[in-house]
């Protein structure tokens, strides 16, 4: 238990003698989660250095044709990776001769689809996110009404 002192305008606490001081508790953190703390800080240190290296790099090098290349091909390399990760794909069964489809990753397809064909129509980011969430949930609706089940 810690004691509370008062000397004029000062509350101070002095901490219990048999408290010990390692590199652990100074910070509050767990012995076995120190590791979570150094991999949150070499992440942030990438992260500075990735922001860095444009403004210290002389433009010459930034103006080079093959970084020109990967800059123009990355933003839809990310987005394609990103939604291929996000559909849910279903492992099949052993000895299954069905190809693994769930409803729901038959309505995610379909509403990507949907959503492709209205952006590339009408070329409005927020309307295109309304359809495909609409889509998704009518689809799902849908395939749910059919009786459409996973195998």
């Amino acid at each position: 238990m810690s004691k509370l002192s008062d000397s004029s305008n000062y509350v101070t606490v002095q901490p219990p003698k048999n408290l010990s001081i390692n590199r652990y508790n100074i910070m509050n953190i767990p012995p076995d989660n120190f590791y979570l703390v150094a991999a949150t800080f070499a992440m942030a240190l990438v992260t500075f250095l990735t922001r860095l290296t444009p403004i210290i790099l002389p433009k010459r090098l930034l103006d080079a044709p093959s970084l020109l290349a990967v800059n123009k091909a990355l933003p839809l390399s990310v987005m394609t990776l990103l939604i291929l990760t996000s559909l849910h794909w279903q492992q099949p069964k052993p000895m299954s001769m069905s190809l693994g489809l769930s409803p729901l990753l038959v309505a995610e397809i379909l509403a990507l689809l949907v959503v492709l064909l209205s952006y590339h129509w009408k070329k409005q980011l927020l309307l295109s996110m309304l359809v495909g969430i609409a889509s998704l949930n009518g689809f799902l609706w849908g395939l749910n009404l059919i009786g459409f089940q996973s195998p």
